[in-house]
C-alpha cells in the first residue's frame, strides 16, 4: 500500500521560506495541479502561507494557474501547476558507446537532444561534441529561455577508465579519464553550474520523477544498458549515498546458465547479448541503432531474457534481504516490447525463489528507456537548486 501522504509538513517562520518554495514545488512536480487548499492539507502549511508562496512562485515563472474549478460548495478553486518555461537544463550522459546531450523543461520535456555514438569515449571527442551541442541549442533559445537555464547535469559511470577491457578498448585509450573531471572541463566553454551523478543514479531519478515508479515509497530500481547499474529509491527521494555510489548492483553476485559464478553485470547486460551476436557473426551495431528493432535475432533475444530474467529476479531477492522495498523496477536501453517481456520473466520467477523471511516486492516496468540517463541528469540541476531532496542535505528542518 503506497503512502497517501509522502510530503513532509512544513513550517510557517519566515527564514524557512526557501524550504517551503521547494516543498510547494516538489508536492506539485510529483501530483501534478493541485489547489492551494489541497497543498495546505498535504503539506500543514496554513493556507495563508501556501497563497503567499504561490504568488510569489508565479511571479517568478516556476508555476501558472489553471482553469478555475467551479460548481462546488464555497468559493471555485484554482489548480497551481508546474510551468513548463519556468526552468531549462541541460542533461548529459557520458558513456561506454555513447554521449547523449539534451536541454529539457522543468516538466522534463525533451525540448533539443543529440547523440555521439563511438567505440569507446575519447575526451576530445566527447567534451568538442559537448560544447558545439549546447551552443547549437542555446543559439535556437529566445533570449529569455536562455536566462532560465539553470545548469548542466552529466552522468557518467564512475572510473570510466577501468572498464576498457569490457568495452573491447586499447588500455591506453581511456587513461586521460581518471585524473578528468568532467566539471572543470565544462567549466572552460559554459558559465552555467555543472552537477556530476552516477549514470544508473541519474537513470533512476529520471523514472522517480517522471515515470510512473514515483508512487511507491521504497523501491530499487535496474536499469540495463551495455552494463546493469541502478539506484535506490527510499522515503520518496533517491539515495545516491555518502560517495554517490549507492544502488552499484552491477557487482552483485550472480550466476550463469551453466553454473558458473559471475556478476551481475556479466549475467543481465545487454553486453552478453552483444558477445552472443558477434558469436554468432550477427551485426551487433543493430542493439543500439534508433529505433531500436530486435526482431532480425529475436531467438537470441529470447535466450538472453530467459538468462537476465533469472539474474535479476535472484538479485531483486538480494537487495530485499537488506531493505524491504515495496517495488523492483525494471528499465533498460532496449526495445518496450523486450522490456515488457523481461519483467514479465522475472514475475514468474521471482515466487519459485526461496524467499521465506522476505517480502516478495512488486515487479515494475520502468516508462522512460534509453533516454533515462541523460535525462536523470537534466533533473539535478532542478532538484539541487528547486526542488526537495531529503537525501542530500536540504530536508525538513527541526
Amino acid at each position: 500500500m503506497t503512502d497517501p501522504r509522502p510530503h513532509t509538513t512544513g513550517a510557517s517562520q519566515s527564514e524557512l521560506r526557501a524550504y517551503n518554495e521547494r516543498l510547494l514545488l516538489s508536492l506539485l512536480h510529483q501530483d501534478g495541479a493541485l489547489p492551494g487548499s489541497e497543498m495546505a492539507r498535504r503539506t500543514g502549511l496554513s493556507s495563508q502561507t501556501v497563497s503567499v508562496i504561490l504568488r510569489k512562485l508565479e511571479q517568478d515563472g516556476l508555476v501558472q494557474r489553471g482553469e478555475s474549478q467551479k460548481g462546488r460548495v464555497g468559493k471555485p478553486s484554482v489548480p497551481m501547476s508546474i510551468n513548463p518555461e519556468g526552468l531549462f537544463s541541460f542533461g548529459i550522459k557520458i558513456g561506454r558507446r555513447s554521449t547523449d546531450l539534451m536541454l529539457t523543461d522543468f516538466c522534463g520535456g525533451v525540448r533539443a537532444e543529440r547523440r555521439l555514438r563511438y567505440p569507446y569515449p575519447q575526451p576530445t571527442e566527447v567534451f568538442d561534441f559537448i560544447k558545439t551541442s549546447i551552443d547549437e541549442i542555446s543559439a535556437d533559445l529566445s533570449a529569455k529561455q536562455r536566462a532560465r537555464v539553470c545548469g548542466i547535469g552529466v552522468a557518467t559511470p564512475f572510473d570510466l577508465w577501468r572498464w576498457h577491457e569490457q568495452i573491447g578498448a586499447p588500455k591506453a585509450s581511456l587513461t586521460a579519464w581518471r585524473a578528468l573531471d568532467p566539471a572543470t572541463e565544462i567549466a572552460r566553454f559554459s558559465s552555467l553550474k555543472v552537477f556530476v551523478i552516477n549514470d544508473a543514479t541519474a537513470a533512476c531519478r529520471a523514472e522517480h520523477m517522471f515515470g510512473s515508479s514515483r508512487r511507491w515509497r521504497d523501491s530499487v530500481y535496474f536499469f540495463i544498458a551495455s552494463f546493469i547499474g541502478g539506484g535506490v529509491v527510499l522515503n520518496h527521494s533517491v539515495y545516491e549515498g555518502g560517495m554517490g555510489n549507492a544502488g552499484a548492483l552491477g557487482p552483485l553476485p550472480s550466476q550463469r546458465a551453466d553454473g558458473r559464478i559471475c556478476r551481475l553485470l556479466d549475467s543481465a547486460s545487454i553486453r552478453e547479448l552483444e558477445r552472443q551476436l558477434n558469436e554468432a557473426d550477427i551485426d551487433s551495431s543493430a542493439l543500439w541503432q534508433q529505433p531500436q528493432d530486435w526482431s532480425p535475432f529475436a531467438s537470441l533475444v529470447d535466450q538472453w531474457l530467459e538468462e537476465t530474467a533469472c539474474a535479476l529476479a535472484r538479485a531483486a531477492l538480494t537487495t530485499c534481504a537488506i531493505i524491504d522495498f515495496q517495488a523492483v523496477v525494471i528499465d533498460g536501453a532496449m526495445p518496450a516490447p523486450v522490456r515488457s517481456r523481461l519483467v514479465e520473466r522475472i514475475r514468474r520467477e521471482l515466487p519459485t525463489l526461496d524467499s521465506r523471511g522476505l517480502i516478495l516486492p512488486q515487479v515494475e516496468e520502468g516508462q522512460i528507456g534509453a533516454n533515462a540517463s541523460a535525462l536523470g541528469a537534466a533533473a539535478k540541476p532542478l532538484i539541487a537548486q528547486y526542488l526537495l531532496d531529503t537525501h542530500a542535505g536540504f530536508a525538513a528542518p527541526n
